[in-house]
């Protein structure tokens, strides 16, 4: 990151946009936007995924499960790996497990 960007971008989201020498495959202030974008998504998602797992007793993986499959469709905005990042990020937020995170005993 340099200093004409002042949004942080988080390591986890930066990976998404380096090569395997670690060079950005977008200018930076577009990832920075790609990055801002996917986390208000993930933000404004949590009340509708906690709604619907409190609301109708859905399991938590199941939630965040049927979110990946929508924002893998093409019109959802976002690429694979952001969708990923995506989903990650909203169980993050909402303290639910989820495989891309770490568990409380690591």
């Amino acid at each position: 990151m340099n200093d004409d960007s002042q949004a942080f971008v988080p390591p986890s989201f930066q990976a998404l946009y380096r090569d395997a020498r670690g060079r950005w495959t977008l200018p930076l202030r577009d990832v920075a936007a790609r990055c801002e974008f996917c986390e208000d998504l993930a933000q404004h998602l949590t009340d509708h995924c906690r709604g619907v797992h409190v609301d109708i007793g859905a399991d938590a993986q199941d939630v965040l499960g049927r979110c990946l499959q929508g924002l893998l469709q093409p019109e959802s905005g976002v690429s694979p790996d952001e969708a990923h990042w995506v989903v990650t990020r909203l169980a993050e937020l909402l303290n639910w497990p989820h495989p891309g995170l770490p568990s409380a005993a690591e």
